[in-house]
């Protein structure tokens, strides 16, 4: 693998972690501002970011979409590979968030 591609997978990871992590506590300061319990929010807000924190670690959909168009018609399988690594990379990194907020709110969140 490149070194280039090694250094956006690990920036995916991260990125999709930070979404999570963040928008998940920041979000749960609305419920402690508005008198609702900011735990149980928090463990809501983690489950519906996941989808979100991969998107925004891939860069957006239409990146993702051209990446497998050109993998598939172009005959460059090379860059589909790679994308589907980036994918599992970024829902590696909303799982380890996932799990690092579990063990915070001790729920498991399903």
């Amino acid at each position: 693998m490149e070194e280039r591609f090694m250094q956006t997978a690990i920036h995916c990871f991260f990125i999709a972690f930070g979404v999570m992590i963040g928008g998940s506590m920041i979000g749960s300061i609305g419920a402690f501002l508005t008198g609702d319990a900011p735990i149980t929010h928090m463990g809501r807000i983690a489950k519906g970011l996941r989808i979100w924190a991969i998107v925004a670690a891939i860069g957006g959909t239409f990146d993702a979409i051209y990446n497998f168009e050109r993998g598939l018609y172009d005959g460059s399988t090379i860059d589909l590979f790679k994308q589907i690594l980036l994918i599992i990379t970024a829902m590696g990194g909303a799982h380890t968030a996932l799990l690092i907020i579990e063990w915070l709110i001790q729920e498991e969140i399903e």
